[in-house]
């Protein structure tokens, strides 16, 4: 059975599309227009109730009937936990994953997405908070660097918290970071952006 995925090209829908990909599931895609309002939709709000992409609807859900989820975080556990992939098996090691899972939904992604609108899509240009949050994309990606520089992936091995932070740092260009000054963040940026299930899902929708 296929799993149902409610996406658009942004970094968290890209987030599940990699996942699916990395652990083979089946998946069946739902183009989620974000710019022309279909996430409003509501067909759309009743497998996501904040208006949000991605969600998914897994036909062989936990208790054996069809589940919904929104919220990319809770998609990737949620996944990892249905094939027991990429999230790792020991207690501090999973631990360790789920607090940079969690860096990345509370601090990177959020932080990231506000200098995007700033930088790019403001009606007009704010300069306090233009620098406001181009600084702090700098500094979260000092925090990163400072990560990868004690362990190859974030939780060590290759896990969730990797694939929810990469197509955030995939739009380096557009919050005006320089991967040459964060190297370790560079090195771990092309290592898993050679992964073929990564550059399949990074292509989705197509």
């Amino acid at each position: 059975m296929m799993i149902d995925l409610y996406t658009w090209s942004t970094p968290n829908g890209r987030k599940i599309s990699i996942m699916l990909e990395e652990v083979g599931l089946p998946y069946r895609v739902h183009p989620i227009n974000i710019g022309k309002g279909e996430q409003f939709a509501p067909e759309f709000l009743k497998i996501s109730p904040n208006n949000r992409i991605p969600a998914i609807v897994d036909p062989d859900g936990p208790a054996g009937r069809p589940y919904s989820l929104f919220e990319s975080g809770a998609i990737l556990v949620y996944l990892a936990d249905k094939t027991k992939q990429l999230q790792p098996v020991d207690p501090e090691a999973r631990y360790t994953a789920l607090q940079w899972l969690m860096w990345q939904m509370g601090g990177f992604g959020p932080m990231l997405g506000q200098a995007h609108h700033f930088r790019r899509t403001a009606p007009e240009p704010i300069p306090y908070a233009i620098d406001r949050y181009t600084s702090e994309a700098r500094r979260l990606y000092g925090v990163i660097d400072k990560r990868l520089g004690e362990a190859e992936y974030l939780a060590g091995e290759y896990s969730i918290a990797d694939i929810a932070t990469y197509p955030w740092a995939a739009r380096h260009e557009w919050h005006k970071v320089d991967l040459a000054a964060f190297p370790n963040v560079r090195r771990w940026y092309d290592t898993i952006g050679a992964r073929p299930a990564v550059q399949r899902g990074m292509a989705v929708p197509s």
